[in-house]
């Protein structure tokens, strides 16, 4: 017997963006539903005309909807093991099976592999998975059950880490804690990037527990950094400093406001680089260490946190990297390097560079772009949904 789904009729005009494959519903599109949906439950959505036009989980807020499928189709285990069929089989493509100097990466991508409100990222054997929306979360024993089928040996263990990511309207609890596997003593936490040593802490720390997305822009710091002094500012587990020193910068100072963060990064120049007197790690504000370091350096990384992660906070943000953005420049040396990223999806490219462009203005300096940046290829970016490409990042030449 076929499953009943609640049926979500559109206003005239608002099936545009469906029509156009865009994942979203948003709540102010909708004109009646014919039900009641509970939050995480799958509905069926339909334009005016009563045409029927796609499927997805429905959710309390904005985005009312996240599709999973333009089709008219049974959503069961097998729907979703052929998606992350679909997102392992573009990795291994990419290069990500059994890659000797890589072992970490984004296995799925949400939207950007056709799976709204999820992401998993793979850690040497073990996948840390973050369910963003009810509706991932109530099938995640049938994910888990999908993955392990999908990778076979390669997985040796998931991780639920959507204690702090599910929405919290919902009013529903996840513990995070291991659903297949557990901690391997032999080393799980230690993974490789481009024959680079990380240990990573996803119980504890940010995220998953690694920036998988900024791999391929650290690669590009290290062709940047010979006999340069580099500051890495908002450094976390301290990535782009030990790339810095593979590429033979003469100094690199890591700063971080946690420290955890710069305990771990201690321990991640020790893997890399032991006893290497070239690099120092300090515990402080990163606006308030910016201050004063007239002419100390002539790299500069700034990777802040997402200072928007809604679109109420957008102004704020736009201000944030200006006065951040602004600094370096007024502080880095001259023919100096400046990369400066934002990671928050609501800040678009435009708006982004708008606020570097200000902030370039303000000090005075002559500035070129030399590279513009964005996420690695694990990170797809669906062609209809632009917003999955939430990183943007610009390497500066300084005059």
């Amino acid at each position: 017997m076929a499953k009943e789904f609640v049926k979500v009729v559109l206003k005239s005009g608002k099936d545009q963006s469906l029509l156009r494959f865009h994942p979203w519903v948003f709540s102010g599109a909708i004109k009646e539903m014919y039900g009641k949906p509970a939050e995480g439950d799958m509905v069926k959505v339909y334009s005016n005309q009563d045409r029927f036009l796609a499927m997805g989980h429905y959710q309390i807020g904005s985005i009312a909807i996240r599709l999973v499928s333009f089709e008219d189709v049974e959503p069961d285990y097998d729907f979703w093991k052929s998606k992350i069929e679909s997102a392992w089989n573009l990795r291994k493509k990419i290069g990500f099976e059994n890659n000797p100097e890589t072992n970490v990466f984004r296995l799925i991508h949400a939207e950007g592999d056709g799976m709204p409100g999820l992401i998993v990222d793979f850690y040497n054997g073990t996948a840390v998975m973050q369910t963003h929306s009810i509706g991932m979360h109530l099938i995640r024993e049938e994910l888990v059950k999908a993955l392990q089928e999908v990778m076979g040996d390669h997985l040796k263990a998931i991780y639920n880490k959507s204690e702090k990511t599910l929405p919290f309207k919902a009013q529903v609890k996840s513990e995070d804690g291991y659903l297949f596997g557990g901690p391997d003593v032999s080393g799980a936490h230690e993974v490789l990037e481009h024959g680079l040593r990380f240990k990573v802490d996803w119980e504890n720390g940010q995220k998953t527990g690694f920036f998988v997305d900024q791999r391929e822009n650290r690669k590009l710091v290290q062709e940047f950094s010979k006999g340069r002094d580099v500051l890495n500012m908002f450094c976390y587990t301290g990535g782009f400093s030990f790339y810095a020193m593979q590429g033979g910068a003469k100094s690199v100072h890591s700063v971080d406001a946690s420290a955890t963060a710069i305990e771990l990064t201690d321990e991640n120049v020790e893997l890399n680089f032991p006893g290497d007197q070239r690099h120092k790690a300090t515990v402080i504000d990163g606006f308030e260490y910016l201050k004063d370091i007239k002419d100390k350096y002539d790299l500069i990384i700034l990777d802040p946190p997402a200072f928007a992660k809604h679109r109420k906070a957008l102004t704020q943000a736009l201000k944030g990297y200006k006065r951040i953005n602004t600094r370096a420049f007024e502080q880095i040396r001259k023919g100096g390097i400046l990369f400066t990223f934002s990671c928050s999806q609501v800040v678009s490219k435009e708006k982004f560079r708008e606020a570097v462009f200000s902030a370039a203005a303000i000090s005075g300096r002559k500035v070129r772009i030399l590279h513009q940046m964005s996420q690695p290829v694990d990170h797809p970016v669906d062609i209809y949904h632009p917003e999955s490409e939430y990183l943007k990042g610009l390497v500066l030449y300084v005059e």
